[in-house]
């Protein structure tokens, strides 16, 4: 059989790849018998071409098919590794074990790390040093004189892994393909073991040694080809030789290692690119650094730029959220008109972003990637339960497991309706009433005072809390099997639910669920051979492993819209293509530190530079960019700043920019001009068909009278945001307390007066000696916080101030002893208001009874006391106790005269602050409010919001409800009647 290829081949940037390299592949054939088809072998790059090139070959009709095969499953047969190879995570989990020693020695070193990163970044090392052919002696090489200390225990480390893990290379598929690659060479060279039939490699760039090596050993092969995809047949010679290690950004600089060995590819077919006057453009545009003096040379023979750019839009949005609209328009648009097209991008939030907003229209497109396992119901649920351990169970975790989708499916005795009922009556508890951390006790006390199915489900439910407590003290490592194992005994638990059965939940049912059981079991086949892990360390192999998988819905997806990858833009870079998320961190993504070896360290060693990464996604970015159409976006700020554009459209718009003989500045306009009409278009499609006018600042009159009852710390609201009293007590709504309680000042200002209403409930007495009265304080404090305050950090911080003011505390408690006793101590007290038919009430901190007969009014401040400007403005509340003493409002006091009031501030310095009262200040007081309640109770007054804030920063509670935000500070209120005036 003659030969109907030999060499190196390749094809440009925007032809449709599987079908360019079927159609050369069969003009080459057609002079063979039909059957010679199926001696050809074809090794692709990857599984997903592979599918390409089945579909290219389906599209031309009933035929003979070559034999398909993927370059990586690349095998040098038994004679040379008769061991079948290990599975790499199994070979990782070893390299964890190896990481836990050393960070026993040398905590420092992985700072920051977990125990499955290191061991991926290292499992990651190893594979590039047999893809490259370098073995322990690469590493002794180094020298490390000029390099920190971390970077030479780092290297003494992997020179310890390297000598375990490279001395047994069948154990890993990178070390038997390298050893199948170097075999090729060989024998190719002595003309042994030559393959029955033509060898094609097509679609690999020979980003890996051992690809690169047996990519050449098949261009040198009679009846062997190589078929490079986005060869840029554009760049001069002189460029070509100046590629290399220290060019690896360049997209095509891992082609020039290949040619020098090989020679100058030719085309595979005579197809030409949808714009080969485009395709120049951008090759000058990402020429190797300097570029500046080739622009200048080379620029003006560029031909007139409007004709090869009128197919490029370049949308620039504000907003990743608006970028996402107008692809997601762009995309609408192609299916509307039957056009196929495909986005690619290697942003997943923006991809997310788009979809969504493709659902809009009820329109979903065919997006590859999937969803990964740790996305899913069955994952997210495993995840949820491994992060329990090592942590105090919290109300919102608790809630999650509840409200999962999973949880209790196995169960025949509750339906998910009343469970989901049932979870949000307990919701409501426990925010309302908490504790912080619920237990199995509390649960069951909620149940008991509930119906049957409540009682049935808290049943359940305590008994697993029960089963989960000792998860929060599990923080060290234990052997990974039994963690495996708990986790999904635990799991299966909260899937089958009260009186159900793990086997008819669906936890692992549907495909997610048996591709997540998969994981599990392959998870636990191999832990064996893994240290011990601590929880943190589950979670993150946990999360690792799940993310390698992924699942497609089976649903129908829109055949004409595609959402890809950038690594399958030489498949999909034709035809019309979008490529979003042009910016840097975005396309090209952010680089990875290496935590192990530094960049001088790795060129020492022969390995790859970071860069390389670079040059991969710019060589992606270069065959996609020569579509027939394409659509370039970028959102000029994301969620934290302002965000800087793709290198390679940075390059592209500067070259353009500079090339006004060439018509650059004109295309570059109209390239925006078009993107900016799809933005348009996109905004129109957001923006409301009537314009809905903004509320106006509310004001609200309701029907007389609105409240019969009021506390004192109410009046300052009334003052400051009449609407929050209204919300309030008219309303009768309150603020829901937040699902995760904190140790906030709220918190620690409740902690506060309990002590000290606690102390006083001690009875001590004016000669108690200071330091019996400093121990009891400090005996009292510690017991009230050890109950009140489950946070251990919060009640120690707590703790250690209260001793700081616990002298001064108690000097002033013994004064005040001294000249009074403690009466009133939270008691509540109430004041009819004449002619009002309003009741006035009261819980004062503390009242004293003085000697003399008078009343002292104390209240407890844990931040800073009012001024006595603030008290005659706004903060009535002292003042209005003092009045209600001097009325009767306390039964234990009756009518009595005041002799003062004053604040004793429980942080701070602990001092006690008293504030300028008499009866004539108390007087004025009085009838002011007198005459503020009487305006609201009688509706000549509006609940108007946030009348006289104390700052312009203020937040209440009710701020969401008056529409703040649509209105300003600055709007004047209207008062509008509200309700049934009669």
């Amino acid at each position: 059989m003659r030969e109907p290829f030999r060499g190196l081949y390749s094809l440009p940037p925007g032809v449709d790849f599987a079908t360019e390299f079927v159609r050369g592949l069969r003009d080459r054939m057609a002079g063979f018998p039909p059957e010679e088809m199926a001696r050809v072998t074809v090794y692709a790059n990857a599984s997903s071409t592979l599918g390409a090139l089945r579909r290219a070959f389906d599209a031309t009709g009933p035929a003979i098919l070559p034999r398909l095969r993927s370059v990586t499953s690349l095998e040098p047969g038994p004679a040379l590794m008769p061991d079948p190879p290990q599975a790499p995570l199994a070979r990782k989990l070893q390299l964890a074990r190896l990481i836990s020693q050393l960070l026993k020695l040398q905590p420092d070193l992985g700072a920051a790390h977990s125990i499955p990163v290191l061991a991926q970044s290292l499992a990651d090392l190893m594979t590039e040093m047999q893809t490259e052919g370098l073995d322990l002696q690469a590493l002794l090489d180094i020298d490390t004189g000029d390099h920190a200390r971390h970077w030479q225990n780092a290297l003494q480390f992997i020179r310890i892994a390297a000598d375990f893990h490279l001395a047994t290379p069948w154990a890993d598929a990178a070390g038997r393909q390298r050893a199948a690659a170097i075999a090729a060479c060989e024998d190719c060279a002595e003309g042994r073991n030559l393959p029955d039939g033509p060898v094609i490699v097509a679609g690999s760039t020979g980003s890996h040694g051992a690809t690169r090596m047996f990519m050449e050993a098949v261009a040198r092969l009679p009846g062997g080809a190589v078929v490079l995809p986005g060869f840029d047949d554009h760049q001069p010679d002189q460029v070509w030789d100046g590629l290399g290690d220290a060019s690896d950004d360049h997209p095509q600089s891992r082609f020039a290692p290949l040619m020098r060995r090989v020679g100058r590819p030719r085309p595979w077919t005579d197809t030409p690119p949808p714009s080969a006057d485009r395709n120049r453009l951008v090759s000058l545009a990402l020429r190797p650094a300097p570029v500046t003096d080739q622009w200048i040379a080379e620029g003006p023979s560029l031909p007139d730029l409007i004709a090869p750019t009128e197919a490029l839009t370049l949308i620039e949005a504000d907003q990743p959220g608006q970028e996402a609209e107008a692809v997601a328009l762009v995309m609408r648009d192609a299916a509307e008109h039957g056009r196929d097209i495909t986005l690619i991008s290697a942003d997943s939030g923006l991809i997310r972003r788009v979809s969504a907003a493709l659902d809009r229209w009820h329109i979903r497109p065919d997006d590859s990637s999937g969803q990964p396992l740790s996305l899913t119901p069955p994952g997210l649920f495993l995840r949820q339960i491994a992060q329990l351990s090592g942590e105090a169970l919290t109300i919102d975790r608790l809630l999650i497991l509840l409200k999962h989708p999973l949880t209790a499916t196995g169960s025949t005795t509750i339906g998910r309706n009343d469970m989901l009922r049932l979870t949000r009556d307990l919701e409501l508890h426990l925010r309302r009433n908490g504790p912080a951390f619920p237990d199995a006790a509390t649960l069951q006390d909620w149940g008991d005072r509930g119906d049957a199915l409540r009682k049935t489900w808290a049943g359940w439910l305590a008994a697993m809390l029960d089963r989960m407590a000792p998860l929060a003290r599990d923080r060290a490592p234990r052997p990974l099997p039994d963690r495996l194992a708990d986790l999904v005994d635990l799991a299966e638990a909260l899937a089958a639910g009260p009186s159900g059965d793990p086997a008819a939940s669906r936890l692992w049912q549907d495909k997610a669920g048996r591709c997540t059981l998969d994981v599990m079991r392959h998870l636990r086949e191999h832990a064996p051979h893994g240290p011990d892990f601590g929880p943190a360390d589950l979670s993150a192999l946990l999360a690792t492993e799940l993310q390698r998988s992924a699942v497609r819905e089976d649903v129908a997806s829109f055949h004409l819209l595609r959402i890809r990858g950038t690594r399958e833009a030489r498949l999909y870079g034709h035809g019309t293509v979008i490529l979003s998320g042009l910016n840097e961190g975005g396309w090209p993504q952010s680089l990875s530190p290496d935590p192990w070896l530094s960049r001088q360290m790795r060129m020492a060693a022969g390995l790859p530079v970071p860069e390389r990464q670079i040059g991969l996604a710019a060589h992606d970015f270069q065959q996609a960019i020569g579509a027939d159409r394409v659509f370039l976006t970028r959102a000029r700020r994301d969620a934290e700043a302002e965000t800087i554009p793709s290198r390679w459209l940075n390059r592209l718009v500067n070259l353009m920019g500079g090339l006004p003989d060439r018509n650059g500045p004109q295309a570059l306009e109209a390239m925006r001009a078009r993107g900016a009409e799809w933005l348009a278009m996109a905004q129109a499609i957001q923006r409301p068909v009537a314009q809905v006018p903004g509320a106006l600042r509310p004001s609200p009159v309701p029907p007389a009278p609105a409240f019969a009852e009021l506390p004192v710390t109410d009046i300052s609201h009334l003052i400051r945001d009449p609407y929050a009293v209204y919300a309030k007590r008219v309303l009768g709504l309150r603020p829901l307390p937040p699902l995760r309680p904190e140790p906030d000042a709220a918190l620690r200002g409740q902690a506060l007066h309990s002590i000290v209403e606690h102390l006083l409930k001690t009875k001590p007495r004016p000669d108690t000696p200071p330091e019996v009265l400093k121990a009891t304080f400090l005996r009292v404090a510690g017991e009230v916080l050890e109950q009140e305050v489950p946070w251990p950090v919060a009640r120690a911080f707590w703790k250690a101030r209260i001793h700081g003011i616990a002298d001064r505390i108690v000097a002033d408690e013994l004064d005040r002893l001294s000249q009074g006793e403690p009466v009133v101590i939270e008691n509540r007290g109430r004041v009819d208001v004449a002619g009002l038919g309003m009741v006035l009430t009261a819980k004062p901190d503390r009242i004293d009874l003085l000697q003399d007969g008078r009343a002292m009014i104390y209240d407890y401040k844990s931040g800073s006391p009012p001024t006595d400007k603030q008290i005659e403005h706004f903060d009535k509340q002292l003042m209005l106790e003092a009045a209600m003493a001097r009325r009767g409002g306390f039964d234990v006091l009756g009518p009595v005269d005041v002799a003062g009031i004053a604040y004793i501030q429980l942080g701070g310095e602990g001092a006690t602050a008293a504030r300028t009262h008499d009866a004539e200040i108390e007087g004025r007081n009085w009838d002011g409010f007198v005459e503020l309640v009487t305006t609201y109770l009688t509706g000549n007054a509006g609940f108007t919001a946030m009348r006289a804030p104390q700052s312009v920063s203020y937040a209440g509670d009710y701020d969401h409800l008056a529409r703040y935000g649509e209105w300003s500070l600055t709007d004047a209120a209207t008062p509008r009647k509200v309700g049934d005036h009669g």
